[in-house]
């Protein structure tokens, strides 16, 4: 049963074959053979899931049950949670138990999901592998000396692994896709706007986004029906009807145009993942998808626009802890500088640091114009790089990555190279649109992503992409060999 996927699952528990509390049981007991060996959790919460469990068996009893009742999950930590430590994997936050539930948190658990616990991620979602968190590195479950992505690599490798059935992660640059093809499972980032930040603890807040993990497209769409929606507390949420997204799945293709961006098949890509990829897109093509090939001419200037934007609002946003309110506190400060000094300094690490120092540098008065405001215009002619595309076709795609996982450490003496691993993923947050991975093969005996991207609020046709690929393709059912 820890195979099947989300939908497998459900309506197993609806026809009995296993009750909630077999299944949330039956991850618990896995979590504590595997997690050693991953790190995929900070924080299981074996009680509350055994309670959750045994509530989802009495609904499912009843008729009460909802869409995803007794489907056991588990929520990257940066999401609050009610009485539950959200440490965003830094000892900053180390201490810090939530006192109310994230939307997306709350909104699952109205669906009928049940809490495993917390996933490990890069500190405060600053990261590209997973191993810049406090509670050291995310091991990837098909090669444990090797990365499975980052920031959202625990809620990846515990999905990969069989550690849950689905996951939350957030995506600043790429953080749910880039994981998610590192390990061979389905990761959605949607429209910025679409999913609530409410209780979503911020990075960069004109870049964050929270989306659902799992093993198949059909999955993601069960899981962003939940997740999705208008929220009168978070400034940025959009109000606008949500679709549904299953029953969008299983649409035609027929005449679905999709868009090859040159850019994304340049020198800088594996040409093992990039034939991968093009493997992947004929099979769209047998459905009757014609593929176009279209430039977006200012993709070269993600990597430096994002590098000004995420570290500008990360600098802002985390000005908040000082050692004052809550969170990490330095011992026997000598005066007020000291205490703010020597918390910060002790309490972040050294990549939060990095990109703190650089964020304030750009937005400080002699700089401002020259970086921040800059990069901010770069941003708005990448958006209109895929403003014109979408005149020309429906879908963009192209890798995820631009290589299968790196070995733990390879990278860690150089941010650049640590940079580029979002590069195809990096201009789809600055410009706010929806995109996923699905997992098109294995490089190496390592798994690679086809990154589709969409029109603003246009997830169902992501969905009914990557659904009807995955009908004609089993990569999203392969399991790796340490899980």
């Amino acid at each position: 049963m820890l195979d099947d996927t989300i939908s497998q699952q459900a309506a197993a528990l609806r026809r009995g074959d296993y009750s909630a509390n077999e299944l949330v049981t039956a991850y618990l007991t896995r979590i504590v053979a595997k997690n050693g060996t991953l790190n995929a959790y900070l924080t299981v919460t074996e009680q509350a899931a055994l309670d959750g469990a045994r509530a989802a068996d009495a609904a499912l009893a009843d008729g009460s049950a909802g869409p995803l009742t007794g489907i056991p999950i588990a929520h990257k930590d940066i999401f609050c949670t009610d009485g539950v430590r959200t440490s965003c994997a830094s000892r900053m936050l180390d201490n810090f138990i939530a006192p109310y539930d994230a939307t997306v948190v709350m909104r699952l658990a109205a669906a009928g999901a049940v809490m495993l616990g917390k996933t490990n991620m890069d500190e405060f979602a600053m990261g590209s592998s997973n191993e810049t968190s406090f509670y050291g590195p995310v091991r990837n479950p098909w090669d444990s000396q090797r990365v499975p992505g980052g920031s959202s690599g625990g809620s990846a490798a515990a999905v990969a692994a069989g550690l849950c059935a689905a996951a939350t992660g957030t995506d600043t640059g790429g953080s749910i896709r880039q994981p998610a093809a590192l390990t061979g499972i389905c990761g959605l980032k949607p429209t910025y706007g679409r999913v609530s930040r409410y209780g979503m603890i911020a990075f960069a807040s004109s870049l964050d986004q929270g989306g659902p993990m799992a093993r198949s497209a059909q999955d993601l769409a069960l899981l962003l029906q939940a997740m999705a929606g208008f929220d009168p507390r978070d400034s940025t949420s959009i109000e606008r009807e949500v679709p549904d997204y299953t029953a969008a799945l299983g649409g035609s293709l027929q005449g679905l145009r999709i868009g090859l961006p040159r850019e994304y098949f340049d020198a800088g890509l594996d040409p093992a993942v990039g034939d991968a990829v093009r493997a992947g897109l004929a099979e769209l093509e047998r459905f009757g998808a014609t593929l176009v090939d279209i430039s977006l001419p200012h993709t070269h200037l993600s990597v430096p626009a994002y590098y000004v934007v995420a570290p500008a609002e990360a600098s802002s946003n985390l000005a908040r802890y000082d050692g004052v309110r809550y969170g990490y506190r330095c011992d026997n400060p000598a005066d007020l500088q000291d205490l703010y000094q020597r918390s910060r300094s002790e309490g972040f690490g050294a990549e939060v640091k990095r990109r703190i120092l650089i964020g304030t540098y750009v937005l400080s008065a002699g700089y401002y114009d020259a970086y921040y405001l800059k990069a901010q215009r770069v941003r708005r002619l990448i958006r209109n790089d895929f403003l014109e595309a979408f005149g020309q076709v429906d879908v963009i795609a192209g890798p995820t990555v631009p290589g299968p996982a790196f070995r733990l450490g390879e990278r860690n003496n150089d941010p650049v190279a640590m940079y580029l691993s979002d590069i195809y993923t990096l201009a789809v947050n600055l410009a706010g649109l929806p995109a996923l991975s699905v997992p098109c093969g294995l490089v190496q005996g390592l798994p690679v992503g086809l990154q589709l991207i969409g029109r603003d609020f246009d997830e169902a046709s992501l969905l009914n992409v990557a659904h009807r690929y995955q009908q004609v393709t089993d990569w999203h059912l392969r399991r790796p060999p340490e899980a």
